[in-house]
């Protein structure tokens, strides 16, 4: 196929590796290079049998600049950043300095300002930086904006927005469980949940933090458009059903005015519709990454203080009577 395009990836065998290479072969495309300081990466074989596999960054890092100054047909045009979130930047980096563009899982980066150095690089070398929101494709949310936009009414939404999404005891020692290598919780999988409020209903206004622990996290954002209460976890107390280990282990709701819309379902294919869509010169990237890397930065630093009239209800009960504010 002539307008098949060469792909690298780097973490190839951490968790979200399995949806970017799927969406990579679903788009006619082909991996040539992966990275992973852990080898266990059988998984390529269900793709691809002759990918070039390295356990060190800089081995890596040669074999795309040896292909760059290669033929058009071998050099990388995407590298697939699918490793830890304090490693986004500097392969994000990695894969410009090779002439490539990059397909980044989100966040880009856990710190806002990194952002305009790397806006920076996209001007000096040609190439750009995308991420994967893929909630904003997600076919009943984008009916939501619709609808939203067609009614837009005089006063704000009132929205109440429930992410639980379960995960074992492993989280907590792993790379995800550190503050300082995943932005801990509100960066890690609350960037999901920011990206989505901000696109829907513009940007933030007043911002609190109600409840803070190292898996729950909770507060109240006003928007241009609405008042969000939100409620975001990894615990298993808080899924509102029995989990099912390795099927269902998610919750996904929002609530527009009393109207609940579940979204945990019709997830599986996103990244592929990601790809689609960057691959045609519509990827999502750094202008459309920064309000909810903003934000998540601005909540890790407010103080948890609960008010009263801003609670989400998961909340009720849950937060002492002498810590409220009224």
């Amino acid at each position: 196929m002539s307008d098949m395009k060469n792909f690298a990836l780097t973490g190839a065998a951490g968790y979200v590796a399995p949806r970017h290479l799927k969406a990579i072969k679903d788009t006619g495309n082909r991996l040539v290079a992966a990275v992973d300081p852990h080898d266990a990466v059988g998984i390529l074989d269900r793709y691809w049998l002759d990918v070039r596999f390295f356990t060190e960054i800089e081995r890596f890092d040669r074999h795309l600049e040896k292909l760059r100054r290669g033929s058009e047909a071998d050099r990388v045009h995407y590298v697939s950043i699918c490793s830890p979130n304090y490693l986004h930047d500097a392969h994000i980096r990695l894969a410009l300095r090779v002439g490539a563009h990059a397909i980044c899982e989100k966040p880009l980066v856990i710190n806002p300002w990194n952002l305009d150095a790397l806006q920076e690089l996209e001007h000096e070398t040609g190439r750009t930086v995308n991420t994967v929101l893929q909630l904003r494709l997600h076919p009943q949310l984008v009916a939501l904006r619709d609808r939203i936009a067609g009614q837009r009414s005089p006063r704000p939404y009132d929205v109440s927005l429930t992410y639980v999404t379960v995960r074992g005891r492993w989280y907590d020692t792993s790379w995800k469980g550190s503050d300082e290598r995943s932005g801990g919780i509100v960066t890690n999988i609350g960037i999901h949940l920011f990206d989505l409020v901000l696109w829907l209903f513009g940007p933030v206004g007043a911002c609190e933090v109600h409840l803070r622990e190292p898996r729950r996290l909770a507060g109240f954002l006003e928007l241009a458009h609405a008042r969000v209460r939100w409620f975001l976890s990894a615990d298993l107390a808080d899924l509102p059903f029995a989990p099912e280990p390795g099927l269902k282990t998610t919750f996904r709701s929002i609530t527009v005015d009393g109207e609940a819309v579940e979204f945990s379902d019709s997830f599986g294919d996103l990244h592929t519709r990601v790809y689609e869509e960057t691959l045609a010169g519509r990827g999502f990237g750094i202008d459309d990454s920064r309000p909810a890397i903003e934000l998540s930065h601005r909540i890790r630093q407010t103080p948890a203080e609960p008010v009263a009239s801003h609670l989400h209800p998961v909340l009720a009960g849950v937060v002492g009577e002498n810590k409220i504010r009224r």
